[in-house]
């Protein structure tokens, strides 16, 4: 992995900044596109992407993205870098794609805490049981104060049909949901019948598919995944820091 990502930045020390301002033609998407297909099977066009380096294509897989050469016959897989700003510009693009999952998430199916005109808004994939995210919890109204909306998503980490998958499940199908996790952090029992389906496993899907690598796993409205527990006040400059990221960048 580390000779493939160190390949990338050798590539990227050949550019110029003509050869970065030329966006390649849709044409060789196309065509790259056309050449792949026939190696991997379910890839659509729009999952083929021009980058900065000629001749070189950003492709997504299942397991996040990688890059191929115009003749679709080399695949390199790791982050690509532009030298000069250091800027990952493979976390940009997993940016953007966490932001746009994380905007289809509906918020009714979430665990909402907020302040009345919230500055910030994060999105918390949590588990009931986790050490940290019992933390963050006990701390929920500071960072309300602070202006932080957080919506909570199931992430139950042990897994479906564990015990931990059935609390989670609790939770949910309670009428009052805040004060249900709430008593779940404390280790207190929930006693809510079934009520059938509920988005934890869907939930929990998305969190896969996002990364999530451990919970609390925090994720910005901008896409960025700042990852676990951090004291509010750490929390929110981090928040603000993406958010300026975010600004200039637009």
């Amino acid at each position: 992995m580390r000779v493939l990502s160190f390949l990338l930045l050798l590539v990227g020390f050949t550019l110029t900044a003509q050869t970065y301002a030329e966006a390649p033609a849709a044409k060789g998407v196309a065509a790259v596109h056309a050449e792949l297909a026939k190696h991997l099977k379910g890839l659509r066009t729009e999952q083929v992407r021009a980058t900065p380096i000629s001749g070189i294509y950003e492709i997504d897989l299942t397991d996040g993205s990688a890059y191929v050469t115009a003749d679709g016959k080399y695949l390199i897989k790791g982050d690509l870098f532009e030298v000069a700003s250091r800027a990952n510009l493979s976390e940009s693009r997993r940016g953007e794609q966490r932001r746009v999952a994380l905007a289809q998430l509906d918020e009714k199916q979430t665990i909402v805490f907020s302040p009345e005109n919230p500055k910030h808004t994060i999105t918390v994939f949590t588990d009931v049981e986790c050490g940290y995210c019992r933390k963050l919890h006990s701390q929920i109204d500071q960072l309300t104060k602070l202006g932080v909306k957080v919506r909570y998503a199931a992430y139950p980490r042990q897994g479906p049909g564990t015990s931990d998958w059935k609390k989670m499940e609790q939770v949910w199908c309670s009428k009052d949901r805040q004060t249900a996790i709430t008593q779940a952090k404390l280790g207190q029992a929930v006693q809510t019948p079934s009520c059938g389906a509920t988005p934890v496993g869907k939930q929990f899907q998305m969190g896969e598919d996002l990364g999530v690598r451990g919970t609390p796993a925090i994720f910005t409205h901008s896409g960025d995944y700042i990852g676990g527990y951090l004291a509010p006040d750490e929390l929110v400059k981090q928040i603000e820091e993406s958010e300026a990221r975010e600004k200039k960048g637009s």
